[in-house]
């Protein structure tokens, strides 16, 4: 399907733009329970058979959370560990490119290439940073040869056995078979990608860069790239619900997925979204809410800068998911109802997912 576009933001006919920053950007008000919410919300955790679950929901600026699971309660309460966010970790990376756009070192149509590898020629129709943002580069899902070097590691940690050297070495190997931005398709390795060439233009290694753009201006202490230890961090397990999972280890994907948070700081990422003006970053905030591309029969779906948009009838929500060995995780708002969550689970559903459907129904009709 071939997916159209808006310019990009940066070019001349830009058409999309900004939405966080006195006080900081943590609740509006002061933290209540709206009992009919917190009753709502035991009912998704207790729709989730997960050992952990946790749905942290903000309306109107008021937060309610509830803590569950199968599992007995671990030492550290719930809603203390950070839990792996999987794909949804590319809300972060669009944010920062965004915000790197947004304050002048990036346009977003450099091509990838003139980064990974200085002086090489970019060609006629290069893979530009605004495509590997937007799933449009033309790259598949995972690198060529990732499931062969995977494999040995399927069950434990299939992204370590691939780090960042090779990631850039298949992008640069890689031959196009269709024009860049013409066709839609999700791809971990585009990310992935963008992620390493924003390392290669900055000299600035990936985590601090994340750090230094994104997570410091909001405040988000409980948001980390790597796991720290049980104290720090929730325990995944398998589809059983049983079998526990060693923590991800994201290899060269940390821009696709390597994001781990606390659901305190999960939501104060969500709720930024909400209110961008009350932030340091609004105008980054603003463009990664504003659609940049539509797909599909009558271009129904529309995506933005790192977040998937639906309609409502109170206007877009929008939402990313994100799945690891042992966890998974979603992340949403809408802006018509002044609602974030961010919902939590230490378990990776393979069929029957109840989690998502539970998670998506929770923010559209809250």
């Amino acid at each position: 399907m071939t997916p159209r576009q808006t310019p990009w933001p940066g070019d001349p006919l830009d058409a999309v733009g900004a939405l966080l920053s006195e006080g900081g950007p943590r609740t509006d008000g002061p933290s209540a329970d709206d009992e009919p919410l917190g009753r709502r919300l035991d009912v998704a955790v207790g729709a989730v058979p997960a050992p952990d679950v946790v749905f942290a929901l903000s309306r109107d600026g008021h937060r309610t959370l509830r803590c569950g699971g199968t599992a007995p309660p671990p030492p550290v309460p719930r809603s203390r560990l950070r839990y792996e966010l999987g794909s949804a970790s590319k809300t972060f990376t669009g944010l920062l490119l965004a915000q790197l756009t947004r304050s002048g070192p990036f346009s977003g149509t450099e091509p990838a290439a003139a980064f990974l590898d200085p002086g090489r020629p970019t060609g006629r129709d290069p893979i530009t940073l605004a495509h590997l943002i937007t799933h449009t580069s033309g790259l598949p899902g995972l690198p060529p040869g990732f499931f062969s070097r995977a494999l040995p590691a399927w069950h434990t940690n299939p992204y370590a056995r691939c780090p960042g050297e090779r990631v850039v070495d298949a992008f640069l190997a890689h031959r196009q078979r269709r024009r860049p931005g013409t066709r839609w398709r999700y791809s971990n390795f585009g990310v992935a990608v963008l992620g390493h060439a924003l390392t290669a233009a900055t000299g600035v290694p990936w985590e601090d860069l994340l750090a230094r753009h994104v997570l410091s201006p909001l405040r988000l202490d409980g948001i980390a790239l790597h796991p720290d230890g049980p104290d720090t961090d929730a325990t995944g397990h398998r589809a059983d619900g049983t079998a526990p999972t060693p923590p991800l280890d994201a290899g060269g994907f940390q821009a696709a997925g390597a994001v781990r948070g606390t659901p305190d700081d999960l939501l104060t990422f969500v709720e930024a979204h909400l209110r961008p003006s009350r932030t340091p970053l609004p105008d980054a905030l603003r463009t990664v809410c504003r659609p940049v591309l539509r797909r599909g029969l009558g271009h129904r779906h529309v995506h933005t800068m790192g977040w998937f948009r639906h309609p409502t009838e109170h206007g877009p929500l929008y939402f990313h998911c994100g799945a690891t060995l042992g966890q998974q995780a979603f992340l949403g708002f809408c802006p018509g109802t002044g609602t974030a969550l961010a919902a939590v689970c230490t378990r990776r559903f393979r069929a029957r997912d109840t989690f998502v459907p539970t998670a998506y129904s929770l923010l559209a009709e809250a």
